[in-house]
């Protein structure tokens, strides 16, 4: 099985003619009316679809814990990818590596899935596997997703350590440091080296940038430890990932479906927000603006929503809404999945178009107002009340408003999803290997690169002005024994020049004190000795300078 699916990956596999000739149809189904996401109406017999021209104007996809959530996110991907839209999804439980393999026939659903594809007319349904690459951050179920510090940027740097505002500006003074000094920000010891140096140049930095806290800026390390000791250091590093890598489309000209495993990255939620908000941040600003394509560029669908707006701070929360207002002109549709749409902002709730509400428990007054509101949110139908529909829809069936015509929301419908034609439930370990090893990204995100970069750099520093002191002390040293040396010799040197001296002036002046020319003399060296005497002398030695 693990070899047909690796030749899958490379090829359609063969089918009957029949099997062609109802893809041929499906695809011209898909081409006149968008996505075909289930059935709705009277007996689930009137086809609904998710037209790909607004796929971009972004979704909600809602509903209790099982629902049916999951399916109805893997019949989307698989839908996108065969209209030639690459996609990029998150794997919370393990679930979704499916969409890598077909199902099958044996498959102990199988009855069902086909009896419901015949009640929804959905007469194309054939199991089918779809060109998906695996991603980990941490490098074990997939390819190795980095990014760099620096791309990450202080905003979502601080929501990932949870710092406070005093402890955030500290990190915005790092990365303008970075960025005057030159410094590459590559990994968490990059970040760690420039703390340590803002904390000992802190008195000059806060004359010219406000407080610099030793404080603080131990306490922005110890939640860099923390994150280290998570895993999280993993994630900084290059080679960096680049998007071009997930908007790729297979030989057959579907869109690759990027699967992150995130299984064991939701034992640090924050660190899978933030992570999925950055990969947002990059396409919003890397993208080129397409204005309203035919169809998507990308479609980002965004699992536990929630996580990103629990307790994030205003500033992110806007930078979130600015992000899913302007990035649908980048050929972008962004979806997010969450229980209770109560857990989206307003703002960005008005926003996603395409709503796909299962079924919500409704047992507290406060889940009751939450069902009342969901329900408000939509085009109401008179076949139904909605927010008894809400409350009443079983497990693979939802209440559905997909926009129409001019971005018009549709009438809301009570629809039974498709089936999915990939495999329900996740690949074996050992497939999902192969076909990680398979993938020519290997070669590109296997080994990190630690090239040099800011760590580096200011320990080159570091070590250049301790030697420079070193050696400035040495000479120091060297001076102070000179000095010693020299201070030493002058005073043995003086006493002996005074003897001598005194010797000398004996032996050359030793006249006899008795006789008359004896006292002469010594009267005369008295005289020499004194101020005339010397002034005598210094009018001698001018007059001979002079004259030569």
């Amino acid at each position: 099985m693990i070899s047909d699916v690796l030749h899958f990956h490379r090829k359609w596999l063969r089918l009957d003619v029949q099997a062609v000739t109802a893809k041929l149809a499906g695809e011209r189904d898909k081409m006149e009316n968008g996505l075909f996401i289930g059935g709705g109406g009277a007996e689930y017999g009137e086809k609904q679809y998710l037209d790909l021209k607004y796929a971009n104007r972004h979704g909600l996809i809602a509903g209790a814990t099982g629902t049916g959530k999951t399916v109805t996110l893997q019949i989307l991907a698989e839908s996108f990818s065969a209209a030639g839209v690459p996609v990029f999804l998150s794997d919370v439980k393990g679930d979704l590596s499916g969409l890598a393999d077909r199902g099958s026939p044996d498959f102990k659903l199988h009855e069902a899935f086909t009896k419901r594809a015949a009640q929804i007319g959905f007469t194309e349904f054939t199991y089918d596997a779809f060109p998906a690459v695996f991603w980990d951050l941490f490098g074990q179920q997939g390819h190795p997703v980095r990014t760099t510090v620096a791309e990450m940027g202080p905003l979502l740097l601080a929501r990932l350590l949870d710092l406070t505002e005093a402890q955030e500006g500290i990190l915005n003074i790092a990365f303008r440091l970075a960025d005057e000094q030159g410094l590459p920000l590559l990994d968490l010891k990059d970040l760690q080296a420039l703390l340590v140096w803002t904390g000992e140049n802190r008195a000059e930095l806060s004359l010219r940038y406000g407080n610099v806290s030793v404080a603080s800026i131990g306490a922005i390390q110890r939640r860099l430890l923390v994150l280290e000791n998570e895993g999280g250091a993993e994630i900084f590093g290059e080679p960096a990932l680049d998007l071009a890598d997930m908007m790729r489309l297979d030989a057959d000209g579907r869109g690759q479906i990027n699967i992150l495993a995130a299984d064991t990255l939701m034992a640090s939620p924050k660190l899978y927000a933030t992570f999925l908000l950055w990969l947002l941040s990059e396409l919003f600003e890397d993208l080129p603006e397409v204005g309203d394509p035919d169809k998507p560029k990308l479609v980002f669908f965004f699992d536990e929503a929630h996580l990103l707006f629990d307790g994030a701070p205003k500033a992110l929360v806007d930078k979130v809404e600015q992000v899913a207002r302007l990035i649908r002109s980048k050929g972008v549709g962004v979806y997010f999945i969450t229980q209770n749409p109560d857990d989206i902002p307003e703002d960005i709730l008005g926003q996603l178009g395409n709503r796909v509400q299962h079924a919500l428990r409704a047992f507290t007054a406060r889940d009751k107002k939450a069902l009342r509101m969901a329900a408000e949110t939509y085009r109401p139908n008179p076949d139904f009340d909605t927010e008894t529909a809400i409350r009443e829809v079983g497990v693979g069936e939802a209440v559905t408003s997909m926009l129409q015509k001019k971005g018009v929301p549709g009438i809301v419908q009570r629809t039974l999803i498709r089936p999915p034609s990939s495999k329900l439930g996740p690949i074996p370990a050992s497939l999902r290997a192969q076909l990680i090893a398979a993938s020519d990204l290997g070669a590109k995100y296997a080994n990190a690169v630690d090239r040099d970069s800011a760590h580096e750099m200011l320990k080159r520093r570091a070590d250049a002005a301790a030697k420079a002191a070193e050696e400035a002390e040495r000479r120091e040293e060297e001076q102070s024994a000179a000095e010693r040396e020299f201070n030493a010799g002058r005073r043995y040197s003086g006493t002996r020049v005074s003897r001598s001296s005194a010797k000398t002036r004996k032996r050359t002046l030793n006249f006899d004190d008795s006789s008359l020319g004896g006292a002469i003399a010594n009267v005369l060296v008295k005289e020499l000795k004194g101020t005339t005497g010397r002034r005598i002398v210094r009018g001698i030695l001018g007059g001979l300078f002079k004259a030569r």
